[in-house]
């Protein structure tokens, strides 16, 4: 347990109290059993003291506290960190850690660039390119014996090639480095945790990460027809300021590549665990789209974000005091029985929308339209040349403060 536990406050807490650590590592790849000790603990809300915050876990308290922004503010930090008494570890983000009038400008300026319209030029170069990376693994992978299949490990050939091949160049990066994007997310997600051993192992060798990130993102270094490109056009039209600019093309870069490198991953793991949906989805192509929110449903990438009390509020029958962090476990809330039937089941028969994986409200993930797009290009590239999808080893989970995703997924795909 982190020190926070030896000073719990002596203060009354009228709710159910968990001693447990949400950010203890074999918690973090596997944190099922903590979801359902955290719904059925009794409340709404829950006292996590290893931490001094309460937290909520169950569907309904989550999308309440996530669309609620005048009483729970994402300008004091979506982390464990308060921002009201200690100094980010980087400048704030003005998409994540703002609230309006600050974030509104912002918000407004990438909803118009990465909306699903404007998205659609790219439709046909990014599902090229998915063709011609699953097409250059079937005819240039590692064969197994007997069935002609292809073995290989799907995180590192598939997952991670693809978002690096098509968002990179969207964005309007031109200046080599893209190594540094994976690392740069992975640090960045786990600094919304505590400062344990998987934000400390990382800071003899972030440095030179965050100074390539930082280089990105100025105008000169961009391309004009990208993304970042329109950033700076939309601060030439005076919707943003120049300041707010760089902070944007920062913020496509924090959560532009890992999320969806995560979500890409959860979708191969699900199809191979379930042959008989997989089946389905080969002979009923449409359902794509249903495939991946329901796989975000039932994996959600990003697992939790904090938000910070501006009042005294209620949740349920407790009252929190102003300036009182809150977790909100949104992979919990997505497996919730009081929302969903049979939760824990990956099901195609669902109608999975409602799902809290890419946040609600006025922080709902901005991004969201090109992570559908990008899944649905690699899963349309697999369905059409991939027979059935198998396991050739026991997958292997990454550990993360903040998201859920696999190290490794060793599969064996059989060309159709």
């Amino acid at each position: 347990m982190p020190a926070a536990a030896n000073t719990l406050t002596e203060r009354h807490v009228d709710a159910p109290i968990i001693d447990l650590d949400p950010f203890d590592e074999a918690t973090l790849g596997s944190p099922y059993a903590m979801h359902e000790q955290l719904r059925e603990a009794g409340a709404d809300v829950v006292y996590i003291p290893a931490y001094d915050i309460y937290a909520v876990a169950r569907y309904d308290a989550v999308r309440s506290t996530l669309e609620n922004w005048q009483h729970f503010s994402s300008a004091a930090g979506v982390g464990l960190a308060n921002f009201n008494s200690e100094k980010p570890w980087r400048a704030p983000s003005l998409l994540l850690e703002a609230d309006a009038p600050q974030h509104d400008a912002p918000r407004a300026v990438l909803e118009k660039i990465l909306g699903a319209r404007k998205l659609r030029q790219y439709h046909e170069d990014w599902r090229e390119t998915a063709h011609e990376l699953i097409d250059g693994l079937l005819t240039g992978g590692q064969r197994s014996t007997g069935d002609g299949g292809i073995e290989l490990d799907a995180v590192s050939k598939i997952s991670e090639v693809y978002p690096l091949s098509v968002f990179p160049d969207a964005v309007g990066l031109q200046q080599g480095g893209l190594e540094n994007l994976l690392p740069y997310g992975n640090f960045a997600f786990n600094a919304f945790g505590p400062r344990n051993r998987l934000v400390t192992d990382e800071l003899d060798t972030i440095g030179p990460v965050l100074e390539w990130i930082g280089n990105q993102c100025p105008r000169d270094a961009l391309k004009l027809d990208g993304f970042g490109g329109d950033i700076w056009r939309a601060a030439d039209q005076r919707h943003i300021t120049e300041e707010q600019a760089p902070f944007i093309v920062r913020s496509l870069l924090t959560a532009g590549v890992d999320t969806t490198v995560y979500g890409i991953s959860a979708v191969l793991y699900h199809l191979a665990s379930n042959p008989d949906q997989y089946a389905r989805l080969r002979e009923n192509p449409q359902l794509v789209r249903r495939v991946f929110e329901e796989t975000l449903r039932l994996e959600s990438p990003v697992q939790t974000f904090f938000r910070t009390t501006t009042t005294q509020v209620q949740i349920g029958d407790t009252t929190l005091d102003k300036n009182q962090k809150v977790l909100m476990f949104l992979g919990a809330a997505n497996r919730d029985p009081r929302r969903w039937k049979n939760p824990d089941a990956f099901d195609l028969d669902r109608d999975p929308s409602g799902h809290v994986a890419f946040g609600s409200g006025v922080h709902q993930c901005v991004g969201q339209h090109v992570a559908r797009l990008e899944a649905s290009c690699v899963m349309e590239a697999i369905i059409e040349r991939v027979e059935r999808i198998e396991f050739t080893a026991p997958p292997e989970r990454k550990i993360n403060n903040t998201l859920i995703g696999w190290k490794s997924l060793p599969i064996r795909l059989i060309p159709a």
